[in-house]
């Protein structure tokens, strides 16, 4: 009996021991200890840093870590991508479903952070990365590294996976997601590709692969480019008489116009969508003092309460960069960047800029010396200023139409979400609804209504081989800004 139990004495000295390791694993440099604005309690450890690609290029991803809230060791590991391209994924963490919510202070006084009740790791665990190189805090000491495309931000975003899940082999046999939003439409099934690439192909460490999310994203230039008029009509920015001219003469094909008749037509509804903020048409269009400031006229009181959000802090007056340009869908080629698009676009009072926006929180925050340090992020003078989406950047479009991808990541029966804000014109949702429709899945569960505290939140349908569609209603853009609360239901489901 005594032998017995010495062996289990042994066994359970063991296994503490092991279990004490992986807990302590994650490297004591990435840790951050305490963040400029916060003054509270962090609930979950964070970690920061960069993986480095190329030595002889000192080409660098820069990743941000928040461990889950409720259960780490098991809880799903989730990497999140916004948009641009070019653009930084610190837009999700600082407006999104971050940890925290940042309230302005005045001036370029370091901004004062807030627990953010909806956060998504709330119950998983998020990677923020900077994708690709030349955006946000990544960076590379060779300026060719920011040539880029489709296939080559893929590559990178799979090596990057692989080299940090060597730094943290703890998580590995968690469930793995890639997540993300608007131009995210095109990193996330390139990337999730590599990643099935690489595990036929037995790539060490083996990932824990599951599926992806994919919000409000560009997918076909084709379903998306004929989306806006439909959408438009729908939502009675138009009227039906307006529909019914644009349609005769485009011959339902808006993306490219046929004729110059057609462009003419196009241009008559451009008019009737000016004035509104097109990542959320129930929300006010703001402009910084030296632009004008106008509200969404066209629609009642009534209609815009329905964008109302529950959020602790104001939604941003901005939306900068997340989404590809209204009207300017991916097309195969050079994607200019948001500066380049910034120095083309003329407001109402002759000034240049992207209308309705204002980013400063996040720059200001960012940008701080000791922000940096805290957050294990190379200076200025190393990295460059951060900025929402970069203008260092030289994309290219080399993919085509995302459809192709999809279909070979569901075939594989891995899991999949798309989700779109009913309100966004940027990427309406009757576009997203009508390419995931063709995909052909047989529908195992008819359009219905979910809902969050007993009230109906938006609709969706299911296919076979998990694949999920889902609106939110009243909901832009950015699902997780607008609406936090109904956000964090549905990917808690």
């Amino acid at each position: 009996m005594i032998k017995v139990m010495n062996s289990i004495y042994l066994f359970l000295s063991i296994y503490l021991s092991f279990t004490n390791f992986l807990a302590q694993s994650a490297p004591e440099n990435a840790i951050i200890s305490s963040l400029p604005g916060f003054s509270g309690i962090i609930p979950s450890k964070h970690y920061a840093g960069y993986v480095t690609l190329d030595v002889d290029h000192g080409k660098k991803l820069f990743y941000y870590y928040v461990l889950s809230e409720r259960d780490p060791s098991k809880d799903p590991v989730v990497l999140w991508l916004n948009g641009g391209p070019g653009c930084s994924s610190f837009d999700g963490f600082v407006f999104e479903h971050g940890p925290f919510k940042f309230e302005k202070t005045g001036g370029k006084r370091m901004p004062k952070l807030h627990l953010n009740p909806y956060a998504w790791n709330k119950i998983s665990n998020m990677i923020f990365l900077d994708s690709p190189v030349g955006v946000g805090m990544s960076y590379s000491n060779t300026r060719t590294d920011y040539i880029t495309s489709d296939t080559k931000t893929a590559s990178d975003s799979h090596k990057f996976l692989l080299e940090w899940f060597k730094i943290y082999p703890e998580y590995l046999s968690n469930p793995f997601f890639i997540a993300g939003e608007s131009f995210a439409g095109i990193y996330i099934p390139t990337l999730c590709d590599q990643v099935i690439k690489g595990l036929d192909a037995d790539d060490k460490p083996t990932l824990n692969f599951k599926g992806y999310i994919i919000g409000n994203g560009v997918c076909d230039d084709v379903f998306d480019g004929n989306a806006f008029v439909p959408f438009g009509r729908g939502m009675g920015l138009i009227s039906e008489k307006m529909f019914q001219d644009v349609n005769k003469e485009c011959k339902g094909t808006f993306y490219r116009p046929p004729s110059l008749k057609c462009e003419m037509k196009l241009d008559f509804v451009d008019q009737h969508f000016d004035g509104l903020n097109i990542y959320n048409i129930l929300s006010k269009c703001f402009h910084d003092k030296s632009m004008i400031k106008h509200e969404n006229t066209k629609l009642p009181m009534s209609f815009r309460k329905l964008g109302e959000t529950d959020t602790p802090f104001p939604v941003r007056t901005r939306m900068f960069g997340r989404a590809w340009p209204f009207k300017a869908q991916v097309k195969p080629g050079y994607v200019p960047s948001w500066p380049e698009l910034l120095n083309n676009t003329i407001l109402l009072n002759n000034t240049r800029g992207v209308p309705c926006q204002d980013r400063n929180v996040a720059k200001i925050w960012l940008n701080k010396k000791e922000v940096r340090k805290a957050i294990h992020a190379a200076p200025i003078s190393e990295a460059g200023e951060w900025e929402p989406c970069t203008g260092r950047l030289r994309y290219h479009h080399n993919t085509g139409s995302m459809i192709k991808y999809h279909t070979k990541i569901i075939d594989r029966g891995y899991h999949a979400l798309i989700f779109s804000g009913d309100h966004d014109l940027c990427v309406p949702y009757t576009g997203t609804k009508a390419w995931v429709q063709s995909l052909g899945y047989k529908v195992i569960e008819e359009w219905r209504s979910w809902k969050v505290d007993g009230q109906v939140a938006g609709y969706l349908r299911a296919y076979e081989n998990n694949l999920t569609f889902l609106t939110v209603k009243g909901s832009g853009h950015t699902v997780p800004e607008y609406k936090p609360k109904e956000a964090l239901a549905f990917y808690s489901r």
